[in-house]
């Protein structure tokens, strides 16, 4: 009996692992998660463009970037992959037995398995960050594909100054991006190459090739490649010339193609060209016969060309021919550069006059400059932000910006000079018991109205004189008609949920009315049914990306989320404007205007560049930076780092109600302005839909005005000789008023209405000074420089004169004390250090405010304020006094109009703003509920302001009879009578009881006489 074996099984296919059904989910789940992240910050941002009317500018700009993004991505990579597969792909079968080819072996073996790896890997991750470099680039891609004429043609070449601007840019990173695209290429080959055996770098038999014909091909190819783009690099260096720095071995530095750069460089970058070009025919002969001697010789020779023509020969022609007459021969470069930086600038029209200014005060003086005299601004918008906060805020869930805006308004007929400010929202002011989902984002949504006070007149007892504000407004803005709810503003940065269905009661504050108003919550609902403000929420996909988009889960469930609930976000204006036209930069000088019934934010915005040929480059960060800038709190303005020509070709403007958001078109000729135009065709508005009465509102741009006054410290010499020597350069003065707090920061210049000499009317300007550069302490005046801002308030139409800038040369031995020296003679004034001195003494400070410089009288004018306020406790600024100088005579009383005729022989001729006494206040002021300043409120908000004082302050100084005894006591008794005068009027203040508040600082004004007097007879005893 026999058994047989059973029959084998065949083998079959392994098993197929079934995948878990929670694996599955899990990443099922996940993609889910990561979409809804992604639409919830992309999709999110597409809405809010649709909502402000500009979908088109993030399609355009999103559109490009993944444009060049793929071409970036499929260039890089595709190239870098293609370099790998032909390299493996001729691979010699059979590498050479040498002990080289052995050790290679081992590496051969060790990155086989990963070698598809590595080759799909590698191009995917250099095409990655190719493609994110290349995308950087949109904004230089779109304006080479849609360049204007600038109807200029350089000095050197003759081309439009539009290629240098458009073309050139685009060019350089092409040629750039190409040369990383063939070196990272050629590197893939030559390492592939090497690896397999299709190059040999040690010892081989004599007669034997160091390369396989198919490597030697493809390295030929690859290195002909890289000539020919290098030598588009040295083509297109030339054109580059004219943009760069020169003058770093003479006297003067400028931009621009110099004598050696035109003499030496550009031959030597056209021949290194040529050069470039023909090693590139070496390596296409290399290929074809099989041979590296003819490359290797030609990259030798373009090496030492580069060395001895590019470098040697312009450092011999620089050191023995132009330094020993660099005057004479860089002349007519220097002349270039001039030119061009006028240009560049809008210095080319500046109406320069020579101005013999007097130092001496004579009575009269001022008679035909009574409208200036009239008009000199005595609140300092930086200083009086916390008095509009005292008087004005309300409510402590509003406030005001540190620094508020100067403008003017027509009142009565008349154009006054006004500090204006808006109630923005606060909600930092709001107790930690009213912090919560519901007040944040669905009840305290906007802030309400606008606050105003005359620039040129006091109130009572130094306040500012207010004539638009309270709570509902009042006021002559009021009058006009205007919305008062500001729902966008530079401090509101939560995002609010606004709307609700018609029917429903309202729930978002506007105030909390007074007892005699009613004693009621006022409350309002943002009309989303025929406002477009935010994008709408109503629908589930759209609540739920929000509520991804902020982490807030309220917005999916809260039942104040409607169907016709809009969200507001992004709600600084100048966030808004730079998110719908990324090509501008920004003015800092961001200002509230009532304008067409609505509250609008204005801001300037600039096209720049930094390719303009010849013309001088700055830092526009640096040339912008002042003691305001320096000390301001926030966030900065994105600003290129470097520009040669800048145009205030747009204003913008936010409405603070809607947030829309409307750019118009300001210099219609700029070429810049032209070409963007024609990238987003529909964003930009003619400037014949200006409005006259935003027309009326418009300035001049503060930031363009710094960079002009700082390239004006060089550029008002217009003679390259004497721009060699530099011998009659100037400087922008520091701020004096900020020694101490903002070291060697420059004065800001200064808004004002003035009539400058020559000019036939008062206009709205904006004013600097100029003192000697150089290492000098010296601080006399040598120029003063004001830009015409009155752009009239004809719709559509500009005034003639707006942007007009006039500069005033003071004569080469002026003795017109500058800024410092101004500040130095009021500080050292015997009689004035003593009073001031005697205040701070007390419990109060004194803050002096910006000094104003007016060219009147034939010469220079300096106006000061004074402001006093309490040292500890409730603090807010108040004018008390006035400081004016006029060459080395200085007058300081109460008022400006008292000052002047101290200065000008008892009679200035004119009269100014405070000569009829303090203006009445026009609106009702309210000290911010809390009574004592303070942003911290009680936890709930008080409905009743207190109208009676707590406690009642002394009105009569203690032993009311004049002090008597020796004057050491009397100074004693004094100073004590300061104090308690101080504190009466920190209490009189709290208890909102001005009238009380007024007695106490005559007292303080009768103390400070006595003490002064009292240490006049002390020094003069001793």
């Amino acid at each position: 009996m026999s058994f047989a074996a059973p029959p084998r099984r065949r083998p079959g296919p392994p098993a197929k692992r079934r995948r878990s059904p929670l694996a599955i989910t899990l990443v099922v789940v996940a993609a889910v998660v990561i979409a809804l992240l992604l639409l919830a910050q992309f999709w999110t941002e597409v809405m809010w463009f649709d909502a402000l009317g500009f979908g088109n500018v993030i399609w355009t700009e999103w559109i490009t970037r993944g444009i060049l993004f793929v071409l970036g991505f499929l260039v890089m990579g595709g190239a870098v992959f293609s370099s790998f597969a032909v390299a493996y792909r001729v691979r010699p079968v059979y590498a050479p037995s040498t002990p080289e080819q052995a050790t290679l072996d081992q590496y051969r073996e060790a990155i086989e398995p990963l070698r598809r790896v590595v080759t799909i890997a590698g191009p995917v991750v250099v095409g990655f960050f190719a493609g994110v470099a290349a995308s950087a680039q949109w904004r230089s891609v779109l304006l080479a594909i849609h360049p204007a004429s600038f109807g200029k043609t350089d000095p050197q070449f003759g081309l439009d100054l539009g290629f240098f601007v458009f073309s050139l840019p685009a060019l350089r990173f092409v040629v750039s991006f190409f040369m990383a695209v063939v070196i990272i290429a050629g590197i893939a080959a030559l390492v592939t190459h090497y690896l397999y055996g299709g190059l040999r770098l040690g010892p081989v038999p004599a007669g034997t090739p160091r390369t396989t014909r198919a490597s030697r091909v493809h390295l030929a190819v690859l290195g002909a490649v890289l000539m020919i783009v290098i030598a588009a690099n040295y083509w297109l260096d030339r054109y580059s010339l004219l943009t760069a720095t020169n003058g770093s071995t003479t006297n003067a530095r400028y931009n621009g193609a110099s004598y050696s750069d035109v003499h030496a460089v550009i031959p030597s970058k056209e021949i290194l060209t040529g050069v470039a070009v023909l090693v590139a025919l070496l390596f296409v002969a290399a290929a074809v016969r099989g041979t590296w001697r003819l490359p290797a010789i030609g990259v030798g020779l373009m090496v030492v060309s580069a060395i001895a023509i590019g470098g040697i020969y312009p450092a011999v022609v620089q050191r023995f021919q132009v330094n020993p007459n660099a005057q004479e021969l860089e002349a007519d470069y220097i002349q270039r550069n001039i030119d061009a930086t006028h240009d560049a600038y809008g210095l080319d029209s500046i109406d320069t006059q020579p101005y013999d200014a007097t130092t001496e005060a004579e009575a009269g003086a001022l008679r035909a400059d009574a409208e200036t005299t009239a008009s000199v601004r005595l609140l300092d918008p930086q200083i009086v932000s916390p008095s509009f906060r005292q008087l004005q805020q309300n409510k402590q869930y509003y406030n005001f910006a540190d620094t508020l805006a100067v403008d003017r308004y027509d009142i009565d007929g008349k154009s006054r000079d006004t500090v204006i400010a808006v109630r923005e929202l606060n909600l930092g002011g709001l107790g930690d018991g009213q912090r919560n989902w519901v007040n944040d984002h669905t009840v305290f949504t906007h802030g309400y109205g606008v606050v105003a006070a005359y620039g040129n007149q006091p109130g009572p007892d130094g306040q500012p004189a207010f004539y638009e504000g309270g709570i509902p407004t009042q006021g002559a803005l009021t009058d006009k008609g205007y919305e008062p709810r500001i729902y966008f503003s530079p401090s509101t940065t939560e995002y609010s949920v606004v709307g609700a269905p018609e029917d429903t009661k309202p729930w978002e504050l506007d105030y909390q009315a007074d007892d005699e108003q009613g004693g009621q919550q006022v409350n309002t609902t943002f009309p989303t049914q025929d406002v477009k403000a935010g994008p709408s929420i109503g629908s589930f996909g759209s609540k739920l990306l929000y509520a991804l988009k902020f982490g807030s889960q309220e917005i999916l469930f809260s039942d104040r989320v409607t169907d016709q609930s809009q969200i507001l976000y992004d709600r600084d204006p100048m966030t808004r404007v730079q998110k719908v036209a990324p090509w501008l930069t920004l003015d800092q000088g961001m200002y509230p205007a009532v304008v067409d019934g609505r509250v609008k934010w204005i801001i300037d915005a600039y096209t720049t560049s930094d390719a303009y040929p010849y013309s001088t480059s700055k830092p526009m960060q640096e040339a912008t930076a002042d003691s305001l800038t320096l000390a301001a709190q926030g966030v900065p303005v994105e600003m290129p780092p470097e520009v040669n020509y800048i145009r205030n070709s747009v204003k913008a403007t936010v409405d603070a109600y809607d947030g829309s958001v409307t750019l118009y078109a300001w210099d219609t000729q700029d070429p810049v302005l032209k070409a963007w135009s024609d990238v987003f065709p529909t964003s930009v508005k003619p400037l014949s839909e200006i409005s006259g009465d935003l027309m009326s509102h418009i300035r001049y741009p503060e930031d363009m005005f710094k960079v002009q006054r700082t390239l004006l410290t060089q550029y008002h010499v217009n003679d390259a000789g004497q721009f060699f020597s530099g011998q009659d350069f100037w400087a922008n003065p520091e701020d004096p008023v900020a020694s101490g707090k903002a070291p060697a920061a420059k004065q800001p210049p200064y808004y004002l209405s003035l009539q400058m000499p020559g000019q036939k009317d008062s206009a709205f300007s904006l004013t600097s000074t100029f003192i000697p550069g150089g290492n000098t302490d010296r601080e006399i005046l040598t120029g003063y420089l004001a830009a015409d801002g009155d752009a009239g308030s004809t719709a559509g139409k500009v005034a003639d004169g707006y942007g007009e800038l006039r500069l005033l040369e003071l004569p080469r031995d002026s003795t017109v004390p500058g800024p410092g020296q101004v500040q130095n003679n009021f500080d050292s004034n015997p009689t004035i250090s003593e009073q001031l001195n005697i205040l701070e003494r007390g419990s109060s400070n004194v803050v002096r405010g910006n000094q104003l410089t007016l060219p009147v009288g034939g010469g220079l004018l300096y106006v000061q304020p004074v402001y006093i306020q309490s040292a500890g406790g409730t603090q807010f600024p108040l004018l008390r006094r006035v400081l004016v100088a006029f060459g080395d005579q200085t007058g300081y009383a109460e008022t400006l109009d008292e000052a002047l005729d101290q200065v000008f022989g008892g009679d200035s001729g004119a009269n100014a703003g405070d000569a009829a006494g303090e203006a009445e206040t026009e609106v009702p002021t309210a000290p911010v509920e809390g009574g004592d300043g303070s942003t911290e409120p009680s936890a709930e908000p008080t409905t009743e302001p207190t109208t009676e004082p707590t406690t009642e302050p002394t009105t009569e100084p203690s032993g009311a009879a004049t002090p008597t005894g020796d004057p050491q006591t009397r100074l004693n008794s004094a100073l004590q009578e300061a104090n308690d005068a101080l504190a009466d009027s920190d209490q009189a203040l709290k208890d909102g009881d001005f009238t009380a508040y007024g007695k106490a600082q005559d007292r303080l004004q009768k103390a400070i006489e006595e003490a002064v007097a009292a240490e006049n007879e002390i020094e003069s005893a001793g």
